[in-house]
């Protein structure tokens, strides 16, 4: 029995005959909660060789076969590898059918743990997901998106002082990385840290616009308090205003209202926002609460 195959006959390896994988979703207005699957690694698709055509008339006999294959001759299909086949599956979203189909890789390199991880953080196992990501890190230490992966883990966890230590060694790594600088933003604010977690939310819309709308990789959850939420969609309406995207400022200044957090008298004080004031969105959005025309 290899090594991998060891790991993966622990007892922990039992719930997977019961664990369901399932799409996580989340309300439209913020973003997703968990990261997305590897992309799936497919074979190269061959085409179809040619068929053979009968010969013309009964008393004629089939030109012989040449001696060598020709151009028209099918090429045999490698059947995938393990880990291609778990890509494949993860990315139809059957996460225990991909963490076997890795089980039974040999030599699980840096990226396949982190892989493995991924898929036991989409079954909402934490513990192997913890596991898997540091497994990853032994191999390649200076891995950002695995150290984002583990700081979402321990975010979920409520962790947060760690949570953030992974953040900060990501972004000494990659600093540019939207969704690292995300990530790390929701993760200032569910400590209530809220100046650095708008500052890094500003910072994640400069270097991509639509950042809290579409991404790939592990994401943090929303702060779990009304009043979290709701700090987090201010400052979110905040680095919108900033990245020039005013529809973006006042629906999450909408859902600001609605979590109780901020009110339209100070919506309107904020010179944040001075810039939306004209808008009629804006004024519909502050006369609805009954804030100043």
């Amino acid at each position: 029995m290899s090594r991998f195959d060891q790991r993966f006959s622990q007892p922990g390896m039992a719930l997977l005959a019961v664990l369901i994988a399932s799409p996580h979703a989340l309300p439209a207005q913020v973003p997703a909660q968990v990261p997305s699957a590897p992309t799936p690694v497919q074979p190269e698709a061959q085409d179809p060789a040619p068929a053979l055509s009968e010969p013309a008339a009964q008393n004629q006999s089939p030109a012989p076969a040449p001696a060598t294959a020709n151009a028209n001759t099918p090429t045999p299909l490698n059947p995938p590898t393990p880990e291609q086949l778990g890509d494949s599956l993860s990315g139809h979203q059957r996460y225990q059918a991909a963490i076997a189909a890795y089980a039974k890789v040999t030599d699980p390199s840096a990226s396949l743990w982190n892989k493995l991880g991924i898929a036991y953080q989409m079954m909402f196992n934490l513990k192997d997901a913890t596991r898997c990501y540091s497994a990853s890190l032994k191999l390649d230490p200076h891995n950002a998106t695995v150290l984002n992966n583990l700081a979402t883990v321990y975010d979920s966890l409520k962790q947060y002082g760690t949570a953030e230590r992974y953040y900060r060694k990501a972004l000494k790594i990659d600093p540019h990385s939207a969704l690292i600088l995300r990530n790390f933003g929701s993760n200032q604010l569910s400590q209530h840290k809220y100046k650095k977690g708008s500052e890094a939310y500003q910072s994640a819309l400069k270097v991509d616009p639509q950042i809290f709308e579409t991404h790939s990789g592990a994401s943090v959850d929303n702060p779990s308090s009304t009043q979290d939420r709701g700090a987090m969609h201010y400052y979110m309406a905040r680095g919108c205003v900033s990245a020039g995207n005013s529809e973006c400022a006042i629906q999450n200044l909408r859902l600001a209202l609605n979590e109780g957090y901020t009110n339209p008298q100070k919506i309107a004080g904020d010179n944040f926002f001075v810039s939306l004031r004209l808008l009629p969105a804006f004024q519909q959005l502050i006369a609805a609460q009954g804030g100043p025309q």
